[in-house]
């Protein structure tokens, strides 16, 4: 069986490995950390989930344990760059775990933070530095660093960065790290812009690849509920109701939307928090806090969330509005079903999106077993952002319409029961705002 032990990892790293519960290297640990040891530069491709962090932060880590003395002022040897602040913090969070008590320096600078603060941080040097392009730039036009000594260069998550325009601030970025450097790249898709990135970017590549593009997880139920834009709050509060204490991400298109249905679900008596673009560096932490610690059951986010958020007890992911970026909708589930356990998957497709749900299906090269609901004819184009449709005000009692008899069923047989049948009267009393809250399962039911 592999082990972490001959991987050429520093023993160190490796008793902190065991402390931390990790005896068995992922596939793309296994097959990189080797060639990282030995200053090769990497190609990484894998899916989210699968441990790339530690495929790229041990072996970097353990070379700059060989040097034996500290960086210099403004310094930093180990460039990290990620797209998000959440992936940066996840980051920084982990290889923190790894070099547990060892002597190198590992700081974070993302927006959101005080630059006079990042930059006395900064000031005396650090070993290893996880930023947001953007941020960085500003603290070397402030001139609080220098990455002439940089010897390592990683680009985490790179077609995302990529994805929201990141481009030229890598270029600007890359342009000022020595060209005698070892670069490492992981990427979950491999663009046209990627493959031109890989090449102008790394020398004579080893590529890694342990999952193909697209391919969403084993462990992954996943389903589709089709559905109209004004019903799909109501739907979405039913499902969240049948596992009460679970841990559900909603993903929604935008911030503002974002917003508004996290409201309606306060409204409804639900426990439920935010993140987006427009949130304060402070407020996103303290958000995913109270998450993590399951103070709130539900977090509603942007794509913001669907890389770099690595919380294991998250069971549910729903996602609200369909991205239209297909290969966003196999990250966004893969915030569920991590650390080995199951999870499962919801789309609620309206009929604007429907060639939304074709394009991940044929970017997954498979179907989405449907779960609820009748499809759509083809046809029509998506909402402009911002106007995804006002949530229809359910009657007292109903629910969102039951799946018809005879309906697709999944090639795993899904955990999801169909909705409540239409009729009765709601339990408890409409909501503040006039609008009623959608009826609760009187106990706890097993499904999606």
């Amino acid at each position: 069986m592999e082990t972490f032990e001959n991987l050429g990892l520093a023993p160190m790293l490796l008793k902190n490995l065991a402390g931390l519960g990790l005896t068995k290297p992922t596939p793309i640990q296994a097959q990189g950390i080797p060639h990282i040891v030995r200053g090769r530069d990497i190609l990484g491709l894998a899916q989210t989930g699968t441990g790339k962090t530690a495929a790229f932060g041990l072996p970097m880590l353990t070379r700059i344990l060989a040097y034996g003395k500290r960086p210099a002022p403004k310094t930093v040897r180990a460039l990290v760059l990620a797209p998000t602040r959440e992936l940066a913090t996840q980051i920084h969070d982990n290889l923190a775990a790894y070099a547990e008590g060892a002597p190198v320096r590992i700081q974070r600078v993302v927006g959101g933070a005080s630059l006079n603060v990042q930059a006395e941080k900064l000031s005396k040097g650090c070993d290893v530095l996880i930023a947001t392009p953007g941020r960085l730039i500003d603290l070397i036009e402030r001139r609080a660093l220098v990455l002439s000594e940089t010897k390592y260069l990683v680009l985490d998550e790179a077609d995302q960065m990529l994805d929201i325009g990141f481009i030229h601030a890598l270029r600007r970025i890359a342009k000022l790290i020595p060209a005698e450097r070892q670069t490492l790249l992981f990427s979950a898709t491999m663009p046209k812009l990627m493959e031109e990135l890989a090449a102008s970017y790394l020398s004579d590549p080893i590529r890694v690849e342990v999952a193909t593009p697209g391919k969403a997880a084993e462990k992954i139920d996943q389903g589709v509920h089709f559905t109209t834009q004004g019903e799909k709050a109501a739907l979405l509060a039913e499902y969240i109701s049948r596992h009460p204490g679970e841990l559900a991400v909603v993903f929604n298109r935008t911030k503002h939307g974002s917003d508004k249905l996290t409201k309606l679900l306060e409204k409804w008596g639900f426990s439920v928090t935010a993140i987006h673009g427009n949130k304060s560096q402070g407020q996103r932490e303290r958000a995913l806090s109270a998450f993590r610690a399951s103070e709130v059951q539900v977090l509603v986010a942007t794509d913001v969330a669907a890389r770099g958020l690595d919380i294991p007890q998250v069971a549910h992911v729903y996602n609200y509005d369909l991205p239209n970026v297909p290969e966003n909708y196999v990250h966004r589930i893969g915030r569920t079903a991590r650390a080995g356990r199951d999870g499962r998957a919801v789309a609620f497709c309206g009929p604007l999106e429907m060639s939304d749900l074709r394009a991940i299906e044929a970017a997954m090269g498979a179907k989405i077993p449907v779960i609820g609901g009748e499809a759509h004819a083809e046809g029509g184009s998506r909402p402009a952002p911002g106007r995804s449709g006002q949530p229809k005000k359910p009657h007292r009692g109903q629910g969102p319409k039951p799946a018809r008899e005879g309906e697709a069923k999944p090639a795993r047989k899904p955990d999801a029961k169909p909705a409540a049948k239409r009729g009765g009267r709601a339990e408890g009393h409409a909501p503040a705002g006039g609008q009623a809250a959608p009826k609760r399962p009187a106990r706890a039911q097993r499904g999606h």
